[in-house]
């Protein structure tokens, strides 16, 4: 008899969720088959067996978080004895309620905790481990536990709070159901108050994450945004010229991307700031260019990362942002795809956004905002104005280190370079 535990899910994180199982108990499998699929943060992994042999039991469901090294199944050499699933995984009508009260009669409590438990797991996963651990030791359900984070989730100083108020309030439970109640009072599942229909879906742990996330960078920085057009004419034409050349002698299209990563480099050269990061009481200035390239997955939006994109040419790069895409919209990013970026580009511009205001990667401080191409008329003098195929970019960067000036410089760089394809193959 061996034990499935949780992997090390790799830095700065202790754990996951169950995302699903792909076998059941009773399944025999071969060492090295795929067991389970956790989700993290950050990334989806897969748990492989280690040795072949038989589920004998299934010890945690999906969607339950587990922590690094937590036994979640357990695997035999043979068939489970009896060939019957642990109490705790059978269905409810493989043994009458009544029947399982009679035989065991202590575990009464525990039998009815599958149902009643939703509310609790809702909580937990919105919980802290450190919070969960605290909560069980003092007996108390995370889903009476508020919680003072934004988004809600649940910190040891919210369990230590409820504890220090749930005594005195103990006695109080009791007129709080009273039996006067009208019979419609609370709405059936699926009902708003007024009858109408909802759908209550439990949030992702990477929407979580990316929701804690965005609410932290919005307030632990002094976040600001500036804006620009770019004349995209010179870009166009080029790849209208090359394209076809392009993709017959590297196997990939020419896009924008691999210009607006040359163009981002070209101007962090010259703007090394936004290429920082604040430690304490210092500033960490960056010396390597890994460019952020937002993608839009099914769990929400990932930010796989082009490493050294200064060094690589524009084929590399276009090859690099399509395997990243690839791979995320897959859910196959491994975390080393994920982690280390000193900038980050996003494009709102394949929605059809015309203008935005991104929100920082933390612990970056600037990203680029990229939009749709609109054509537009230009003044090109006094008397002559044309149609031109114009792009408004966004900079949005910390300015506890940027000040204003040096961040309406960077983006001009970046205009500046976009415009002129020549001096961003010189300089990018």
């Amino acid at each position: 008899m061996s034990e499935i535990k949780v992997p090390d899910l790799g830095e700065s994180i202790t754990e996951g969720t169950i995302y699903k199982w792909h076998v059941k108990e009773g399944d025999t499998v071969g060492q090295g088959d795929v067991l389970a699929e956790l989700e993290t943060d950050k990334v989806n992994l897969e748990i492989s067996a280690e040795e072949g042999g038989v589920i004998s039991a299934i010890l945690r469901g999906a969607g339950e978080n587990v922590a690094v090294g937590e036994v979640i199944g357990r695997l035999g050499g043979g068939a489970p004895a009896g060939g019957k699933p642990p109490a705790a995984e059978a269905q409810p009508t493989a043994q009458p309620p009544a029947e399982t009260a009679a035989a065991q009669p202590a575990a009464a409590a525990p039998a009815a905790a599958p149902e009643g438990q939703a509310a609790e797991n809702g909580a937990a996963y919105l919980a802290s481990p450190g919070a969960r651990k605290l909560a069980r030791e003092r007996g108390i359900d995370l889903a009476e536990v508020g919680a003072r984070d934004p988004i809600g989730r649940i910190g040891q100083a919210d369990v230590k709070g409820h504890g220090a108020a749930a005594v005195p309030a103990a006695p109080i439970p009791a007129p709080a159901a009273p039996q006067s109640a009208p019979a419609g009072s609370t709405p059936p599942p699926g009902k708003a108050a007024d009858g109408k229909e909802t759908e209550r879906k439990r949030m992702s742990r990477r929407r979580l994450t990316i929701a804690s996330r965005l609410v932290e960078a919005q307030h632990t920085a002094a976040m600001l945004t500036t804006f620009n057009e770019v004349d995209m004419t010179a870009i166009l034409d080029i790849r209208k010229r090359r394209k076809d050349t392009f993709k017959e002698k590297h196997d990939i299209g020419l896009g924008f991307m691999s210009f607006f990563t040359k163009a981002v480099v070209g101007a962090l050269k010259a703007y090394p700031l936004l290429n920082a990061e604040i430690e304490g009481e210092d500033l960490l200035i960056k010396k390597y260019y890994d460019i952020g390239i937002a993608v839009s997955a099914k769990e929400g939006l990932v930010v796989p990362v082009v490493r050294d994109a200064d060094r690589l040419s524009f084929p590399q790069i276009e090859r690099q942002i399509a395997e990243l895409a690839s791979k995320a919209r897959a859910n196959t990013l491994a975390l080393s795809d994920l982690q280390g970026g000193t900038f980050t580009i996003t494009n709102g511009g394949v929605f059809g956004s015309l203008m935005s205001t991104p929100i920082l990667n933390a612990p970056q401080v600037g990203i680029l905002g990229m939009h749709k191409i609109q054509l537009r008329p230009i003044a090109i003098d006094e008397e002559t104005t044309v149609n031109r195929p114009m792009m408004y970019i966004a900079l949005s960067y910390d300015h506890r280190i940027v000040d204003g000036s040096e961040a309406v410089s960077f983006l001009v760089k970046v205009k500046e370079l976009l415009e002129d394809p020549e001096a961003l193959l010189l300089e990018g």
